[in-house]
């Protein structure tokens, strides 16, 4: 079953979901080489007290952090920690999420830390975060959800090789609902299957967490023994984005992004749904 959201229900949503940009902005900042992820952690938890948010990630399954700082061939759920010393040339993916009266918000960004990247690393972020999009603005009255995944499967395919390696779109994880939980049906695959049909009818008040993670190689992954951090099995680099979204009558509002998509979303020819916080 799909959780249909009000638009009360998804204007709570939306302050969950800047929240998350909040951490999102103070987490980018403080991203530097000398921080350890426990740093960026403690930058988060700092966040979410100041606007009165929950941590919908901190004791998720027992996870023991409020966000994922994932670096290099990590995939996702990297555990923050003393002993990750972020490096000039690393890259991250850093996930938070926040809860507000019961609602939840949830995105995931790749950060560069410090300089000196290789080029096909920072083509890697951006056609992850320009497929990302893509599905975002696959998110249409009608549509179904295997127009999200494929669009986001699309673009990426479109793109030339990188100098080394290829593009791997990650087969174990992808997008989900959200909305009363962090995690909510329906699953949402970032390349298209047979095996998994069209999917259910796009209809207003249906909320989404979009997340394509890409690497430069495997789409095949393990997990560590902490039960947690997903790795490529090739230690190929990889970058994850991610968007919490909602559809609304008047289009689709991307809930965590400060101007609720509109720029980006015109890019690809759609309106954004207006802010309903003003």
């Amino acid at each position: 079953m799909v959780e249909i959201k009000t638009p009360e229900q998804i204007a709570k949503m939306r302050e969950a979901g800047l929240v998350v940009a909040a951490v999102h902005a103070a987490t980018r900042e403080a991203a530097v080489p000398g921080a350890t992820t426990r740093d960026l952690d403690e930058v988060s938890r700092k966040v979410l007290a100041e606007h009165g948010a929950k941590s919908n990630f901190l004791g998720y399954g027992g996870f023991p952090a409020t966000i994922c700082t994932s670096v290099n061939e990590v995939v996702v759920h990297g555990i923050p920690d003393e002993k990750t010393v972020l490096k000039d040339g690393d890259i991250i993916s850093i996930d938070a999420g926040a809860i507000i009266d019961g609602w939840h918000g949830d995105a995931a960004y790749t950060a560069f830390v410090g300089t000196g990247h290789a080029p096909e690393l920072v083509e890697l972020s951006r056609v992850t975060e320009e497929s990302m999009w893509a599905g975002l603005a696959a998110m249409k009255l009608g549509n179904r959800l295997v127009d999200i995944s494929k669009a986001i499967e699309s673009y990426i395919r479109r793109q030339p090789r990188p100098a080394t390696g290829k593009y791997g779109i990650i087969e174990d994880y992808g997008g989900h609902g959200i909305g009363s939980e962090m995690h909510m049906d329906p699953h949402l695959l970032n390349y298209v299957t047979r095996k998994r049909g069209k999917g259910p009818k796009l209809v207003p008040g249906f909320c989404l967490a979009i997340e394509p993670m890409v690497s430069l190689g495997t789409a095949q992954t393990d997990v560590l023994e902490d039960n947690w951090t997903v790795v490529t099995t090739d230690g190929s680099w990889s970058s994850h984005w991610e968007h919490s979204v909602a559809l609304t009558e008047e289009g689709p509002l991307v809930l965590t992004a400060v101007d609720g998509g509109k720029a980006k979303l015109a890019e690809y020819g759609i309106t954004a749904a207006p802010d309903p916080l003003g």
